[in-house]
């Protein structure tokens, strides 16, 4: 396991499709490795391969200490709305609130190529839904009416709210 660099706004790979995973072998593992140890060092709460200049379906995602490796991840099924701070580990100093949905239900392969399930709410459904759309190329800005509407972290807010903007960065 290694902590790699997180690419960052401006680098064209954050904006490839992440291509379908077809090994489950070391070299599958090893990034999904990576991704939780470069997640966590940053740290955050989930990290898509883009963004560590691979251009694969895959991400991590950490939310209440539960690790989630998803492999060729899609959501099935979504309810509710949700308008929530986020942020982005490859946007650093800023967050914004979107629009997301509250509950949605991933499907994907684990690092062994098996079909997993996992239904979230709330953060968990956020960080899903952020990182699914890092696979696609697409970043949380790419939602907002315009770039007028980030938020600088730590731009004069008293400490106990820089410390809750701060939170809500996802990957």
């Amino acid at each position: 396991m290694s902590v790699r660099p997180i690419v960052l706004l401006g680098d064209p790979r954050l904006r490839l499709k992440g291509q379908p995973v077809d090994g489950f072998g070391k070299s599958l593992h090893e990034l999904l490795d990576d991704l939780t140890e470069s997640m966590r060092d940053a740290p955050g709460v989930g990290l898509a391969a883009p963004q560590i200049g691979e251009a694969l379906q895959a991400c991590v995602v950490e939310v209440g200490g539960q690790l989630h490796e998803l492999v060729n991840p899609r959501i099935t099924r979504s309810s509710g709305d949700d308008r929530d701070l986020e942020g982005c580990l490859s946007i650093p100093g800023y967050v914004a609130y979107v629009n997301r949905h509250e509950r949605v239900w991933v499907v994907a392969q684990n690092r062994f190529g098996r079909n997993i399930k996992v239904a979230g709410e709330g953060l968990l459904a956020r960080a899903m839904q952020h990182e699914l759309d890092h696979l696609d190329g697409k970043l949380y800005i790419d939602y907002l009416g315009s770039l007028d509407d980030l938020i600088p972290v730590g731009s004069g807010e008293d400490e106990e709210e820089s410390a809750e903007i701060a939170a809500a960065a996802l990957a």
